[in-house]
């Protein structure tokens, strides 16, 4: 999918409610987050993508990969919303101590262009 990212887009529905499905897999998570961060997400499915991923970064036992997506689809959709800039940086300032290299380094990008 990272070689043809539109094609994701006409499965965004599916693709956001099977993430919403308890107990799933955290390959499947990852493998949903990661073309989410090179296309254009609807309009309509910002909403469920942002609380997707906001709980995705807030949750201590959700995959390291799954919370570097999505904190990189939180940045790009904060280009649209700058008010989620707020929440996420409070979410990055929560999480810093508790968190892997992979997602302070992903973070330390996001945190800059919030200072």
């Amino acid at each position: 999918m990272q070689a043809h990212p539109h094609l994701v887009e006409k499965y965004f529905a599916p693709l956001l409610e099977n993430l919403r499905q308890p107990n799933i897999h955290n390959a499947v998570k990852r493998n949903t987050m990661r073309p989410l961060q090179d296309v254009k997400i609807p309009e309509p499915f910002h909403g469920v993508v942002m609380n997707t991923c906001f709980e995705f970064i807030s949750s201590p036992a959700e995959a390291v990969a799954v919370k570097a997506f999505s904190l990189t689809v939180l940045e790009n959709l904060s280009r649209i919303y700058p008010e989620i800039l707020p929440e996420l940086k409070l979410v990055i300032e929560e999480r810093w101590e508790h968190e892997t290299v992979a997602f302070r380094t992903r973070a330390k990008k996001i945190k800059l262009r919030l200072d």
